[in-house]
């Protein structure tokens, strides 16, 4: 059976194509990497542009693994947004899909299914695809509810509903490590990531996120199963273009 999946209000509309599906919800794309990885810029520049999709959920995790590395004469460089949340959620990824616990930057998870190389954007842009296409077995839906909170249910297959909090934007000017004289731009990048309950079809209230963050909800089976449906909190996501 098909579920339809509502998007948060405000969600932008963008066209996709000439065969845009706009009844097709978006899917969650999750970057793993670190600012002290050199090869890691261009994949934080591609998700860049995925969180300015319609039809992306785009999430960027900076692991903990380089932070003690030392890279020659430049020393080592201590990502400020690391957290060991980022490499454990990783480390299970890969577990589940592949079997075992690998950990490398960049990466990218897409629909908690699958994993590749963050830079790949052929790979990417295929699972993607590919996920759009899966008939969509949960139905969520986030609304803005006054009073600085949100309103978040769901229901069809059973899922654990998580709210990730992210900075929508941030630009750092690295002074060691792999990439030090590197001004790097990142974007939606997880800050926490907080249970809200599970599928149950009753509404779940919870606060609005503040000035220069965001939100996502995921309605993802256990902690690093597949994400069945997403989507980001109001005034999160993608602006509305111009009429």
């Amino acid at each position: 059976m098909r579920y339809a999946i509502l998007l948060a209000a405000g969600l932008a509309a963008l066209p996709l194509g000439p065969a845009a599906a706009e009844s097709a919800p978006p899917v969650a794309v999750e970057l793993f990497t670190s600012q002290g990885c050199y090869s890691c810029p261009p994949a934080e520049a591609y998700l860049g542009e995925l969180a300015g999709r319609a039809d992306v959920i785009a999430l960027e995790w900076h692991v903990d693994y380089w932070d003690d590395l030392v890279y020659g004469g430049a020393g080592k460089w201590r990502d400020p947004f690391s957290l060991a949340a980022a490499t454990a959620r990783q480390r299970a990824y890969n577990a589940a899909i592949t079997g075992a616990p690998r950990a490398y930057t960049p990466q990218m998870i897409v629909a908690g299914a699958a994993g590749m190389v963050g830079s790949d954007r052929g790979e990417v842009e295929s699972a993607i695809r590919k996920a759009r296409k899966a008939a969509p077995a949960a139905s969520l839906a986030v609304e803005p509810h006054g009073d600085g909170q949100i309103v978040v249910s769901a229901t069809g297959a059973a899922t654990t509903l998580w709210r990730v909090d992210f900075v929508k934007t941030h630009v750092t000017e690295v002074l060691r490590g792999e990439n030090k004289g590197k001004r790097l731009v990142s974007h939606h990048i997880v800050r926490a990531k907080t249970r809200l309950g599970a599928t149950s079809g009753k509404p779940i209230a919870t606060t609005a996120p503040g000035e220069g963050l965001g939100c996502a909800i995921l309605a993802q089976v256990g902690e690093t199963g597949p994400v069945l449906a997403a989507s980001y909190c109001p005034g999160s996501g993608p602006a509305r273009p111009p009429a």
